[in-house]
């Protein structure tokens, strides 16, 4: 009596790339849609892999390439979805799996997959930020701890 229970854990964990225009739009969209159609009890969390303290051990070991490359997410299950998958079970989790249902149909499932891969390859160009081999360069520069004395 009297104790309040803990929220249940998210059903997804989506890793994004919080330096990217489109993602974090994306992000904002499914974070308010999630709080309309879950209210208290959301199912979704967000995991920006360009935080500093981004630890790919406690992320299904997903490091910040692989994250950069394609969406990845993390299931309430321990199943890692990626690409496409992962904003289908995103858009069902917040009551609007019905736009994405179509990228899983059999006849479309190629074509969509396709059109995600090509997006991914090109998504840094387009939103004007360097190639992904100068990001982890650029990363491992400031992670590195500089030498000298």
């Amino acid at each position: 009596m009297g104790s309040q229970a803990s929220p249940d854990p998210p059903a997804l964990q989506l890793l994004y790339d919080g330096a990217c225009p489109l993602c974090c739009r994306e992000v904002t969209m499914l974070r308010e849609r999630d709080q309309r159609h879950n209210g208290a009890h959301p199912r979704l969390a967000f995991v920006d892999i360009n935080a500093d303290d981004y630890d790919p051990d406690a992320h299904a070991g997903i490091d910040y390439r692989q994250a950069m490359g394609r969406i990845h997410a993390l299931a309430g299950d321990g199943e890692v979805l990626r690409d496409l998958a992962v904003f289908r079970r995103a858009y069902a989790l917040v009551g609007v799996g019905w736009l994405m249902a179509p990228s899983g149909w059999p006849g479309l499932q190629p074509l969509a997959d396709a059109a995600y891969r090509l997006w991914a390859r090109w998504r840094l160009a387009f939103t004007g930020r360097p190639n992904l081999e100068q990001l982890c360069l650029d990363r491992c520069q400031v992670q590195r701890p500089a030498a000298g004395g």
